[in-house]
């Protein structure tokens, strides 16, 4: 069973925490009814998103085996054997469109996208570069169109904007995580290394920074959104946001750590305290 877990990555779900945002941003997260189906739709959601990694997995297996960390994972390892892992992936699947499909049709279809998206991806987009970063940035986008379904809020452009540019930001880490073990143990952890370099990495994620800061602080003094919030205070909480990109951008230059975004989230302090007064600070504006 611990093998069973450790295969679908239960700790990787916190990415699908933006299926709650529509909800968040429309000023309707106490709505019970609402919060319940975006609820069900992040337990489908899930459900999916495990089937994925196992499917990557499975095609991995090999290239992790020559990771330093990768090799521990269960498929890589050996301690669950291919055929259970793909029986395991196809009930997943099965398990979670049908609890998508049941909820909202809407949702279901963008779900099915993101399953097809990501089999593309696992079977040869991954191998694409540039491709590659721009499919995981997309499924985050995707995540939010889920939400936005499965509550029948609408998605403020602002938000896919930014979504999509933050995750390209931290995918754009992750590959750099990826070169490092390359110039460090002479091993291409993926094919898609060829397509990348230090120097091209570095480069992107400041643009990309850069970009993601300035998209954040437009869409905070947007007349628009000044209206719709009924606050002239949003653009405070763009503090939070430098500094969490200042921050992780410390992490991929300094501690050479970007390897895993999810862990960074889930571990790093210095993130959590900057995510609670984000939150804190929207909170204040959007519902006191």
């Amino acid at each position: 069973m611990k093998n069973i877990i450790l295969l679908m990555r239960p700790n990787q779900y916190i990415k699908n925490l933006a299926i709650f945002l529509p909800l968040f941003f429309a000023m309707e997260i106490f709505n019970v009814k609402l919060l319940l189906n975006a609820g069900i739709a992040f337990i489908a959601f899930s459900l999916c998103a495990s089937g994925v990694y196992i499917l990557n997995d499975y095609f991995d297996i090999e290239k992790d085996r020559l990771h330093p960390k990768k090799r521990n994972r269960p498929l890589a390892a050996g301690t669950i054997s291919k055929q259970a892992a793909f029986t395991l992936m196809i009930f997943l699947f099965i398990t979670g469109i049908t609890l998508m499909i049941i909820l909202s049709r809407g949702a279901a279809i963008v779900l099915g996208i993101y399953v097809l998206l990501n089999i593309g991806y696992s079977i040869r987009l991954k191998h694409i570069a540039i491709i590659d970063v721009t499919i995981i940035a997309i499924g985050f986008v995707l995540r939010l169109f889920v939400g936005s379904e499965a509550t029948l809020v609408p998605l403020s452009k602002w938000i896919v904007l930014m979504t999509f540019l933050l995750a390209l930001f931290m995918a754009l880490g992750k590959r750099r995580d990826d070169v490092l073990v390359f110039i460090e143990t002479r091993e291409k952890m993926r094919k898609v290394t060829d397509g990348y370099n230090l120097q091209f990495l570095d480069g992107a994620m400041m643009i990309m920074a850069s970009v993601v800061i300035v998209a954040y602080t437009l869409y905070t003094t947007s007349v628009e959104v000044i209206m719709k919030l009924q606050s002239d205070y949003v653009y405070l909480t763009t503090i939070f946001v430098v500094l969490g990109i200042l921050r992780y951008l410390q992490i991929s230059f300094v501690e050479k750590d970007s390897g895993d975004p999810t862990h960074i989230a889930i571990r790093d302090t210095f993130m959590h305290l900057v995510l609670i007064g984000w939150v804190i600070a929207f909170i204040w504006i959007l519902y006191l």
